[in-house]
């Protein structure tokens, strides 16, 4: 049915601060809720799009969703009126308006669409005081590039009006179809792309009788968007019992807790894993599903081991990767683990800045098949994201092909490998301005530090890190400060952009052991970790003594 509407261009003003970060704009809730401030962030993303000559929204399709958080619903009606509005053929939003930033990614890139806006802040908490984002996915399904978030940025500085439709809200709650003045806007299905894609890549048969075979596994969802997911394919196709997904009802305030899958705030999951009769396998992913957390019984796998075990088995265990992999990636932060299985497959492991958009160039150019952040995020070339659940089906079809557990696997890679005894420090909510100065102050000085110790260790050399896309040959500089130790340990310090409130400074803390013991991993990273403390002052600049996070 043809509904005619009226399409409205109204006036409107700047509002400052809309430059999208790494993983799009992130603000609190209330500042999206401001009137007009979404309208004029879409608005910039289109006249962004409409620059290219080659773009003619009248012929493309837009996909919008997100993980549920509060104001989802209430923004994706809006930017599908304003896609209406500014003339797009399809807008296919999501059932619930539910859609993990995976399945974002694997939509646009099966039903061939220009983008999709993903509503998230992805492992930030939810509700009207907490946080929400907007982040817009190109046509290969990744985050937009810096070079086209910067005409972004430019637009939201300068717009005068946007365009959108007097339009009543569409049932989200319904799969169905609605002409709107020659554009189509469909509900859809948001598993069916997804599901249909993992059992492109998995042997769900196989999966199906190990998990229906004794072998017990419990997944966290944390109320958030992976809940859906995670039902239909461990219990209605893998056959796991009823149950096995916790927390599976996507709530917009994630039931008050940080839907972050680390050991602090899946402490739930982790008591459950510690208990003396607990299941084989545990996982949780994040607020929108990009993220991913692995454990065994009593046993928890660092996110750059998990990427390392992933690739050293992916191609005996998982049907997708049989016929080899082309390269591995990883954020520079993320330990070294998967650089030395790379080099026994005799396939080149690159070292990119933080954010999956440089993973995304090298997966484009056909030269990276696995990648993975040490923020818990891992993932392939089947989309253009990292991607939790994918990880956590990577993880149970190396089980399955082992019979060995967690703890097994790992360990039978470290006696291959050697082991990276790594942690993650996190200072959050941190004075802006002051942590600011603290990094100018540590890049200043990074000449004359080579020859100072620093815990146990000697320096030998300090850089900012600074990277050359091998693809298009665009560089990114002062991308974190790197520390290296005569003794083989290694020190990372850099500012997030992923909050919405300060600042958080991550230190990352990393020493290499080619014959690995049952150290103590707090005992081996000890020195370095107290000695970068002192080195950038923290108690005296933030009267802070200990990490607010440990992973």
């Amino acid at each position: 049915m043809t509904n005619p509407m009226t399409v409205r261009s109204t006036a409107t003003t700047p509002f400052p601060g809309q430059r999208p970060g790494t993983s799009g704009l992130r603000k609190k809730t209330r500042v999206f809720m401001e009137p007009g401030y979404v309208e004029n962030f879409v608005q910039s993303v289109f006249n962004a799009l409409a620059e290219d000559p080659e773009v003619d929204f009248g012929k493309e399709a837009l996909v919008v969703g997100g993980d549920g958080r509060y104001f989802n619903r209430q923004a994706i009606q809006t930017i599908v009126r304003m896609a209406a509005a500014n003339g797009f053929r399809r807008v296919l939003a999501a059932r619930g308006g539910i859609l993990s930033t995976p399945a974002m990614s694997a939509v646009i890139r099966r039903k061939g669409a220009l983008g999709g806006f993903v509503l998230s802040a992805s492992h930030n908490p939810g509700g009207i005081d907490a946080d929400f984002g907007i982040k817009y996915n190109i046509r290969n399904g990744g985050p937009a590039p810096a070079a086209f978030t910067e005409r972004i940025y430019a637009h939201t500085r300068s717009i005068s009006r946007y365009r959108t439709l007097d339009w009543p809200d569409i049932d989200l709650d319904r799969e169905a179809t609605l002409a709107v003045d020659g554009c189509e806007v469909r509900v859809f299905d948001p598993l069916e792309e997804y599901v249909a894609l993992m059992q492109e890549l998995f042997d769900f048969d196989r999966l199906r009788g190990f998990l229906t075979g004794g072998f017990r596994m419990v997944f966290d969802a944390m109320h958030a968007v992976t809940g859906p997911y995670a039902r239909r394919i461990f219990e209605d196709l893998l056959g796991a019992p009823a149950g096995t997904v916790l927390h599976a009802t996507p709530l917009e305030d994630f039931g008050g807790e940080h839907p972050d899958p680390n050991l602090t705030h899946a402490a739930e999951l982790v008591a459950r894993m510690e208990a003396p009769e607990g299941p084989d396998f545990g996982a949780a992913c994040d607020g929108d599903g990009d993220r991913n957390l692995i454990l065994g019984r009593d046993f928890f796998v660092t996110p750059g081991d998990s990427l390392a075990i992933i690739a050293e088995h992916a191609q005996r265990a998982i049907p997708g990767y049989r016929g080899g992999l082309a390269g591995l990636a990883r954020s520079m932060p993320t330990s070294t683990a998967a650089d030395r299985v790379a080099e026994a497959l005799g396939i080149p492991c690159y070292e990119t800045p933080t954010g999956w958009k440089f993973f995304g160039n090298l997966m484009d150019a056909g030269l990276c098949t696995l990648c993975g952040e040490e923020s818990f995020g891992t993932g392939s070339n089947h989309i253009r994201e990292k991607d939790g659940l994918w990880a956590v089906l990577a993880w149970l079809s190396i089980l399955e092909e082992t019979r060995q557990p967690v703890s097994g696997v790992v360990k039978a890679h470290w006696r291959r490998f050697g082991r990276s005894y790594y942690q993650r420090h996190d200072y959050e909510g941190l004075d802006a301005a002051t942590s600011t100065e603290m990094m100018d102050e540590l890049r200043e000085r990074l000449p004359h530090l080579p020859g100072q110790r620093l815990g146990a260790g000697e320096i030998i050399r300090a850089d900012d890190f600074s990277y050359t896309d091998p693809v298009d040959g665009s560089t990114s500089s002062a991308q974190g400060i790197r520390i290296f130790l005569d003794d083989g340990s290694r020190v990372v310090c850099r500012l997030s952009g992923t909050g919405t409130e300060g600042a958080t400074l991550r230190i990352y803390l990393e020493s290499y052991r080619r014959d690995p013991v049952e150290d103590d991993i707090q005992a081996v990273l000890a020195p370095a970790a107290h000695g970068i403390r002192a080195m950038l002052h923290l108690e005296q600049r933030f009267d802070r003594e200990e990490p607010d996070v440990v992973t």
